[in-house]
């Protein structure tokens, strides 16, 4: 047998382990390892590999997503038109956001964001719980939500800090966060800040339910006819402190508070002049007040009381118009109280939003810069329920729906008889404002029209010399309405 003939080995090559030159034999020449590598990731041979994403929009979007869904949450109609429903409407759209973000983040890109989870579920258990069971976790969750989102706002800095490797992180989840942190600790002032004014400032009178509601009124003094107090728009009660004491003196006067301002609750209908007039009407029969009323009001008050004497015209004795806003021209098409009620509330979705933003602390914040000339405990009375959710909403309703208010107090069109004095402020009125003040005064063949010199719209309540105009006219009334006497200029 012949033998196999090896080449002969030089002498380096006798030096190399024979454990490399199998190793060197092993080793693919066809393409770098590299390249094989790259080629196997594209073809997705690798099962580890992640894709690389636009991490960016991801996170951009995912957030858009989630103020686009609250947006339509808040407008969809089977969503109710107040605020713990809004506010939980919105909550549950910012949820989807964050779990949008979670889930994309993980699937679509090499940076998982999976810390979104946790806004996504806290936001979306308290939207969940406002949505069922409303003004029952209200108030818990007011003290509960503020050092809870301050905390879960440090945690995703530091958590996006870790994860996210991308410019929308300083351009886009840092302000988002930054606004989260600075709504806890607005709501967290605002709720302290609320359950302090309620210590200071006790309620007086009493509350009754009107239907659904519960409305404030405080009265007092002795006689007839009893005079009601209506404030101006965003006004309340106290607004009328230098004036009910001194009508009090000789007959009895009744101060109350529209749906949502100072002590009343806020209302599911629609408050315009019609359902304020009504509400009112049935404050006074369940608080057994008796009629027939002296009513006066001021500004928007006015078209309220314009209001309720063109529906209960037989309870109204008399009549003072405090610089009132004047009505419409003529009365605009009825509608009725049931349409109001079961009709998309666009108006009242919008007044619920301002709601929740006063409960950060907005409203309180604008409050500390405006001042009066109230005694001092009526004063702080009116910083105090301008600053709460349920005022704010309530004057962006009643702003709102003043077209609608200015329509029906134009149903008002004959006083018969009836004392009627209107008075307009010398200071800053309108000469539009005062000819129809001039041509309200002619309703009634015992109507006089009052132009107060060197007094302010606000003054004639607000102010020593202006409340005490405004108290000689109501006092006019009441004696013009008890004696039957022509009333004078």
């Amino acid at each position: 047998m012949s033998k196999v003939q090896f080449p002969a080995l030089t002498r380096r090559q006798q030096c190399v382990p024979n454990r490399a030159i199998v190793t060197a034999s092993r080793t693919p020449t066809s393409l770098p390892t590299s390249e094989h590598s790259g080629r196997d990731r594209d073809s997705g041979a690798d099962p580890h590999a992640r894709p690389q994403g636009h991490i960016g929009w991801i996170v951009a979007g995912s957030l858009a997503v989630g103020l686009l869904c609250a947006v339509l949450l808040v407008a969809a109609p089977f969503i109710p038109a107040n605020e713990d429903a809004v506010t939980g409407a919105v909550l549950c759209g910012l949820a989807l956001g964050w779990a949008l973000l979670a889930v994309l983040s993980v699937r679509l890109t090499d940076q998982p964001q999976r810390w979104a989870a946790a806004p996504a579920l806290l936001m979306g258990l308290g939207g969940l719980l406002l949505l069922e069971f409303g003004p029952t976790v209200r108030d818990v969750l007011d003290w509960a939500w503020p050092p809870v989102a301050l905390a879960l706002a440090i945690w995703m800095v530091v958590r996006a800090h870790r994860r996210l490797r991308s410019r929308s992180r300083r351009l886009v989840l840092y302000p988002v966060i930054a606004t989260l942190a600075l709504a806890s600790v607005g709501g967290g002032y605002q709720t302290v800040a609320t359950a302090a004014d309620g210590r200071a400032y006790p309620m007086p009178g009493q509350v009754f339910d009107v239907g659904g509601h519960r409305l404030h009124l405080s009265c007092s003094g002795s006689g007839a006819p009893t005079v009601i107090l209506q404030p101006g728009m965003g006004e309340m009660s106290s607004n009328m402190a230098l004036i009910a004491p001194a009508v009090a003196r000789g007959t009895r006067v009744c101060v109350y508070d529209r749906a949502g301002r100072g002590w009343s609750e806020a209302a599911d209908t629609a408050q315009d002049a019609e359902q304020i007039a009504t509400d009112l009407h049935t404050l006074l029969q369940r608080a057994d007040v008796d009629g027939p009323y002296v009513l006066a009001g001021h500004s928007f008050g006015g078209r309220y009381v314009l209001t309720y004497a063109a529906r209960y015209p037989d309870e109204v004795a008399g009549m003072v118009l405090i610089d009132t806003t004047p009505p419409a021209s003529g009365p605009g098409p009825a509608v009725a109280s049931s349409d109001r009620r079961d009709s998309y509330n666009a108006v009242g979705r919008v007044a619920a939003l301002a709601s929740a933003t006063a409960r950060l602390g907005v409203a309180r914040l604008q409050s500390q810069f405006t001042s009066g000339n109230l005694p001092s405990q009526a004063e702080g009375e009116v910083r105090a329920a301008t600053s709460t959710a349920a005022n704010f909403g309530s004057f962006v309703e009643e702003f709102a729906r003043g077209n609608a208010s200015a329509q029906q107090a134009a149903s008002f069109v004959d006083f018969a008889d009836k004392p009627l004095v209107v008075l307009t402020a010398g200071v800053g009125s309108d000469p539009s404002d005062a000819a129809a003040h001039a041509h309200l005064a002619t309703l009634s063949t015992n109507g006089v029209h009052r132009v107060v010199e060197g007094e302010t719209h606000q003054s004639l309540v607000a102010a020593e010399g202006g409340a005490a105009a405004t108290t000689q006219a109501i006092v006019d009334v009441v004696s013009s309405a008890r004696s039957g006497n022509q009333l004078t200029e």
